[in-house]
């Protein structure tokens, strides 16, 4: 189980999110998520800004797990990074 801060910036729709979300799921992880599909006006515009500047490019999954950033759903980063 993780001892730092597990939050995920997803996307309702996307396959590579709802994995991650599955994996965290199946680690028994606990994790703050962000649909950041579901939000509208400027919740959607301040979550968007708070993602650009940790993954300029602004593509989902964005995990961060303390302070290391993981971009798509990399297993083997996010088991590295929760010291699985």
């Amino acid at each position: 189980m993780a001892e730092c801060d597990v939050k995920l910036y997803a996307l309702s729709t996307c396959s590579h999110c709802k994995n991650t979300k599955e994996y965290l799921n199946a680690c028994g992880v606990e994790y703050e998520c962000i649909d950041v599909d579901k939000l509208e006006g400027d919740e959607r515009k301040q979550i968007i800004e708070e993602v650009k500047k940790i993954n300029p490019n602004c593509s989902f999954p964005t995990l961060i797990i303390g302070n290391k950033v993981i971009v798509g759903f990399r297993q083997d980063e996010i088991k590295e990074a929760l010291n699985l």
